[in-house]
């Protein structure tokens, strides 16, 4: 390999919210690096899509994709199919945390059950999941690197999307992990947020249709003049993980086609 710094081979990687979307999409680059992958997440069943990668995973590069069903708010259930994989393997070295739920309702008609939710998956959710990874690292005594899933929404308010509890809760992950950094360096896990922009999924195209002037607005409000895609998101997640971002913790990389640099 031309650069082994990004070599996953034979890691144990785990990855919430990967039935589908951008954490799927990041699982399989982990799959392609080398990294043994489990993902995480509350659906009965993963998107067709799951399949086809998990068959390549074994098939064509040697390794794992792994699907287990968990609510993050389960905390119970999360630890110990966590503690299980570690056991399995003997080794913990990575945590994608992607998992999370968005609502758009205006601040002046947001319940409090609602914003309770939220918080309880975006944020108490993130965290328990980082706990539950950085138990078994600190156990095993070889640290890791977990990445937290957060948004550029956690930095700016986004103009004409009313999402004051999401937005707020993106903000809580990416000084969670901040935070998470300074504890856990002495145990060597590194601890970093990856601030997507918008991206264009299967959600966001159903929601394109019930606002169609969003389609033509938000590519207008970055640098580059269009939307991003999940694949975009691949690399940024091989990076982190791997010992390629080796001296990198603490930190946002942020990666939302300049909308927040204007």
């Amino acid at each position: 390999m031309s650069l082994p710094e990004f070599s996953l081979k034979g890691k144990v990687v785990l990855v919430s919210g990967a039935a589908r979307g951008l954490g799927l999409t990041q699982a399989e680059a982990l799959l392609e690096a080398g990294a043994i992958v489990y993902a995480l997440d509350r659906l009965d069943e993963p998107s067709l899509d799951f399949a086809p990668i998990a068959a390549r995973a074994e098939k064509e590069l040697n390794t794992s994709l792994t699907y287990q069903k968990v609510d993050v708010r389960d905390v119970a259930s999360l630890n110990m199919i966590v503690e299980e994989i570690g056991s399995k393997h003997g080794r913990m070295d990575g945590l994608i945390a992607a998992a999370g739920i968005q609502q758009e309702t205006p601040a002046l008609e947001y319940t409090a059950e609602d914003a309770n939710r939220m918080f309880e998956v975006n944020i108490t959710g993130v965290f328990m999941t980082a706990q539950a990874v950085a138990k078994q690292m600190i156990k095993f005594g070889h640290g890791g690197s977990i990445v937290l899933i957060a948004s550029m929404s956690g930095t700016v308010a986004n103009r004409g999307l009313i999402c004051p509890a999401y937005n707020a809760s993106k903000a809580g992950v990416i000084q969670l992990a901040r935070n998470l950094a300074s504890e856990w360096g002495e145990h060597k896990i590194r601890v970093n947020t990856i601030s997507p922009g918008y991206i264009v999924t299967a959600m966001v195209e159903a929601l394109f249709e019930q606002f169609p002037e969003r389609k033509k607005e938000w590519p207008t409000q970055n640098m580059l003049g269009r939307l991003s895609a999940p694949r975009e998101y691949r690399g940024a997640a091989v990076f982190l993980i791997s010992e390629a971002s080796s001296f990198m913790t603490g930190s946002d990389l942020r990666i939302d086609g300049g909308h927040s640099s204007w």
